[in-house]
């Protein structure tokens, strides 16, 4: 036993002795450190440190600290002070960038075209002046230029890399040049003459190729590398300078740009013509102009793209190029490119159509509200730093599930930006589409909606929220080259799609619109840009309006404004009784049309502006132009509350027929159920606009798929025109009330209301009705046909019939009774019929009050 322990008592420690080394990573175990030569040793006492140099090192650390603590001090000042910086606004920074360069402007100019006088600023001459040499006296205008352009054009702030580049190349080549003309003169030799001459940079590109090559091969290289530089400043590949050639020599001999074909003349600009007729007569009537192949409600921006306009050489060195994302664009697409928005526009542009028109009715002269009315929005912003870092983190997911796919690009709108993303090959689209939340996730919003694929590009699109949005005006709209180059009267702003285009619309060819979205998401903010639109552009010979606000807030401020045929309807039941007087009128437009052989309403004017069309012999009629009729409804919930049937017989008649007679239907409400939305009125109302929506379901109701869940509010919407399969993505624009105010004031200096008087009898009781049926009359009559038809008077079996509860049909059944219609009850038998079937059209009419009897 005492064997076996001693010997477990060594193996133990062997292995507690391995264990521990192991344990302590496997190194060695440690040595003492050999003992120091200069003391301590055995045999030899320490020596004692020698004070002074203790007191000199002392000192030497303290300044050394002292140092460190100063600098720290001094450094984060400086950072808070760049801190600050960053966080100023980008205009602000751009506006000390730009004030920067012109005073370094000032200051060159001083020490380049005049003598100086102070130390710094001699040492600043010369070298300014031996640098540049003689081409030092244009580099205070070339920073003046350059400070100008970042005060006047910001969105250019981009490009300025290009520039830069470019002038140094040609800076570069034109130094040398001159250098070697002025001999090669050496800085070590005589400095006099290299300040005459390139200085020393025309000196350092000039001597070695000199030396090497000769002076005969350096000057064409030198002046391939200016060309290239100029090139690079006016963004001109070399394939497009015959071109750019061609339109100088234009300018030297005052030529001017050619017209072509499809471009009007210049001289034809200010007259206030409709459309363009062609080789035609002024006295040819042209009918059939308003229906063409495959047209479209919306306006393009840019229609056509003419020739590029005659331009200065300050022009060419900065023109801006197209956008470059920070990954390479895909190539770019001329229909899909946004117009370059360069700045605000002017608030007041002479408008392509007079703006003093003639009444027709009195012979007045109708003065358009002035476009300056309308306030500009802000400036468009090309691109922020909150794209890039979207940029990052959507490559950051791609990188993370191992997806071959990349961002190529994107397009910044009003409110959200769309980035553009491309598949590599053999690479399911589902992949990307399936990283909804997770591109949600990594970009922070919760607002993230996937394209797939965008429009006329093999790209999946990914729209996001903007961090900082752009303010769309109205005003900006219509001043735009798509609303001015039309002249119709019904055409209206919409707004901006993701692309920063401007989305214009013609109601004529929509013919009838749906408006709808929860509260509070625009809905009423696009009613008054449509009513403001007419008014800017229609005299109340052009448009006449009904307006129908349940609200009683929405559209009082427009109360008088001439181009309403009626004051404005607040009461549902009289607006679903004026429904029915846009029918009357609808059926008399048709009357005239079927009587003079026209099949629209415009054919019909223009016939009569002509004086082509006469009344029929012995009528003492004489034919006028009949106005386009808009009818806006602002909630159609409470229409459908109060008179389901009656305003849907009329909405659903009026969408079938009103197009060809000129009369337009825009329905809006914020409650779009199946209840108020039918199917009947969707079928006919072909264009839709859809504002943010609380569920898929009322997406589904408006547009017939889901989209407008994920709109962010706040004027961001969903057009879908007639004819489109797909919506549009557009940020409302906006015009404030104190706006409409003015444009109300002025229309009411023009003219005063005149309204139709056959509006008014028509929205009035027409009928005397019995006040204990009330509202109960359309179900009270098929009650009485069906019991006097069948001759069967039961309670159960109108409950079956007329689907209705068991109060309503005993009601129903107590309101025959007392007309004499049937007999009283007696118990669970059917009650007796008293009317025979064809005493039934006179009851019907006694019971309308005289009216027309229904069979």
């Amino acid at each position: 036993m005492a064997t076996r322990a001693s010997g477990g008592t060594k193996n133990s420690s062997g292995t507690r002795g391995s264990t521990a080394r192991k344990s302590s990573g496997g190194s060695a175990p440690r040595k003492r450190p050999p003992a120091k030569k200069g003391g301590g040793g055995r045999g030899r006492p320490p020596q004692k440190p020698d004070p002074i140099a203790q007191i000199f090192f002392g000192a030497i650390g303290l300044v050394v600290k002292l140092y460190q603590l100063a600098a720290v001090a001094v450094g984060s000042v400086f950072r808070a002070y760049g801190q600050g910086a960053r966080d100023l606004d980008e205009e602000h920074r751009r506006d000390g960038l730009g004030l920067a360069l012109l005073g370094g402007s000032i200051v060159l100019a001083s020490v380049t075209w005049f003598r100086p006088d102070g130390v710094v600023t001699i040492a600043l001459e010369k070298l300014v002046r031996g640098g540049l040499g003689v081409v030092a006296v244009a580099l205070p205008v070339l920073l003046a230029v350059l400070a100008w352009r970042t005060l006047r054009h910001p969105e250019h702030n981009d490009e300025t890399g290009r520039i830069v580049i470019g002038m140094t190349a040609l800076g570069v080549g034109v130094l040398g040049v001159i250098h070697i003309a002025a001999g090669v003169p050496a800085p070590a030799k005589n400095m006099n003459a290299v300040r005459g001459a390139g200085g020393v940079i025309g000196w350092a590109a000039s001597a070695p190729l000199e030396a090497a090559l000769s002076g005969w091969v350096a000057v064409p290289l030198l002046l391939l590398l200016s060309a290239f530089g100029l090139l690079v400043v006016t963004a001109t590949p070399i394939a497009k300078v015959p071109d750019r050639l061609n339109e100088l020599w234009s300018v030297a001999t005052l030529q001017g740009r050619p017209v072509h074909e499809d471009e009007d003349a210049a001289g034809d600009a200010d007259k206030p013509k409709r459309r363009r007729r062609g080789k035609k007569g002024d006295d040819e009537l042209e009918v059939g102009e308003h229906s063409k192949p495959y047209d479209t409600p919306l306006l393009e921006d840019e229609p056509k793209k003419p020739a590029k306009p005659v331009r200065d050489l300050a022009d060419d060195l900065f023109e801006p190029e197209p956008f470059s994302p920070p990954l390479p664009p895909p190539p770019p697409d001329l229909e899909d490119e946004p117009p370059a928005q360069a700045e605000v526009p002017d608030p007041s542009p002479a408008p392509l159509r007079s703006e003093q028109l003639p009444l027709s009715s009195s012979g007045e002269i109708y003065e358009l509200p002035d476009p300056a009315m309308l306030r500009p929005g802000s400036v468009a912003k090309p691109r922020t730093k909150a794209n890039d870092t979207v940029v990052n983190a959507l490559t950051g997911v791609l990188e993370q599930f191992d997806i071959d796919a990349q961002v190529t690009g994107f397009t910044r709108g009003p409110t959200i930006t769309r980035y553009e993303i491309e598949l590599g090959p053999a690479v399911k689209v589902e992949k990307v589409t399936a990283l909804t939340k997770n591109i949600a996730y990594a970009v922070k919003s919760a607002d993230v909606r996937i394209i797939s694929p965008i429009p006329g590009k093999s790209a999946i699109g990914v729209e996001i929220p903007n961090v900082d949005k752009d303010i769309v005006s109205l005003g900006d709209v219509l001043r735009s080259p798509a609303a001015t180059n039309e002249h119709h009267p019904m055409v209206v702003g919409l707004g901006k799609d993701v692309e920063g285009r401007t989305v214009v619309a013609n109601l004529a060819k929509m013919p009838h619109i749906l408006i709808a979205g929860a509260t509070g998401a625009g809905k009423s903010t696009c009613i008054n840009g449509l009513i403001t639109s007419v008014l800017m552009r229609a005299t109340p010979d052009e448009v006449r309006m009904i307006l129908v606000d349940p609200k009683r807030v929405e559209l009082t401020m427009y109360q008088g404004i001439p181009h309403l045929i009626t004051p404005i309807i607040t009461n549902p039941k009289k607006a679903a009784e004026a429904l029915e007087w846009v029918v009357g009128e609808m059926d008399r437009r048709y009357d005239d049309l079927a009587a003079s052989g026209f099949r629209h309403i415009d054919d019909f004017n223009k016939a009569v502006a002509a004086g082509k069309l006469k009344a029929p012999p012995g009528s003492e009629r004489v034919y006028t132009p009949y106005p386009y009729m808009l009818v806006i409804v602002d909630e159609l919930a409470d229409l459908m509350m109060v008179a389901p049937r009656d305003v849907e017989d009329s909405v659903v008649r009026i969408t079938q027929l009103a197009r060809a007679a000129g009369i337009h239907l825009v329905l809006a409400t914020q409650r779009p159920s199946v209840d108020v939305v039918t199917g009947l009125i969707k079928a006919n109302v072909p264009s839709r606009l859809a504002f943010a929506t609380s569920s898929l379901a009322d997406s589904r109701v408006i547009l017939d798929q889901p989209g407008a869940e994920k709109l962010v509010g706040q004027g961001d919407a969903l057009f879908l025109p007639m004819g489109a399969s797909k919506p549009m993505r557009i940020q409302n624009a906006y015009v404030a009330e104190k706006e409409i105010h003015g444009i109300v004031d002025h229309c009411k200096g023009q003219m005063e209301a005149v309204y139709r008087e056959d509006v008014a009898a028509a929205a009035g009781p027409k009928k005397e009705i019995d006040e204990e049926i009330g509202d109960d009359m359309d179900l009270l009559v098929q009650a009485i046909e069906l019991v006097v038809s069948t001759q069967f008077g039961s309670t159960s079996m109108l409950q079956r019939k007329l689907r209705v509860g068991f109060a309503k049909a005993g009601r129903l059944m107590d309101l025959m009774e007392s007309r004499d219609i049937v007999g009283p009850s007696e118990g669970s038998k059917a009650r007796d019929v008293l009317v025979k079937p064809d005493e039934l059209p006179g009851v019907l009419t006694d019971l309308r009050g005289g009216g027309a009897p229904t069979t």
